[in-house]
């Protein structure tokens, strides 16, 4: 009768289990940390190849593991709690709801900076994605992303500045006229 001989990793997963499931409950609830080792186990199983040897190596690397999928699911979670947000908004607006010029003038200080720009800031700001992420969608290195994020902001806060005639002149107003062309008695309203 032939025995078979435990993994590396079986071996691992035994020894550490215990602690691996109460690092788990102790950042989540129970459900949550069981479904977590499972996923644990899984990908640890997957990456065999890459087990280290020697027993404290071995249970950082799982501890490792075992961080990346807490932090894969916090995110997912971020996200789901983000879209289901959205999706209420959307589903059910507020009985005070916004009039249709709320924002105008932060949608004109958009539409007025470079496209690649302004499109990073609607990524960033309207869609909710990291700045790494909108540069990724656009095509540019994290640094690029990074840096073209910080001058359309300078630039939008340039425009947005209290007494920057430009962001206060809306191509809709009525242009400057000068009172003094009007001559007698006539009133004038609404001109300045």
């Amino acid at each position: 009768m032939t025995h078979s001989r435990e993994s590396p990793v079986e071996t691992a997963l035994r020894a550490n289990s215990i602690d691996l499931l109460h690092y788990f409950e102790r950042r989540t609830d129970r459900d949550a940390a069981a479904d977590l080792m499972a996923e644990t186990m899984l990908t640890a199983w997957q990456r065999e190849k890459d087990h280290p040897e020697g027993t404290e190596s071995s249970r950082m690397w799982l501890f490792g593991i075992a961080r990346n999928v807490l932090k894969n699911s916090e995110r997912g979670a971020r996200r789901r709690h983000r879209l289901a947000s959205k999706l209420r908004k959307l589903l059910h607006p507020d009985e005070a709801s916004h009039s249709a010029d709320d924002g105008v003038e932060v949608r004109d200080a958009i539409e007025q900076l470079d496209p690649a720009l302004a499109e990073l800031v609607r990524l960033i700001h309207w869609e909710g994605f990291s700045i790494n992420d909108a540069g990724q969608i656009l095509g540019l290195p994290s640094s690029t992303a990074r840096g073209s994020y910080q001058r359309a902001k300078q630039q939008l806060r340039e425009a947005l500045e209290p007494g920057n005639s430009e962001a206060q002149h809306c191509p809709a107003t009525l242009p400057h006229v000068d009172l003094n062309t009007f001559t007698g008695n006539e009133r004038v309203t609404g001109i300045d």
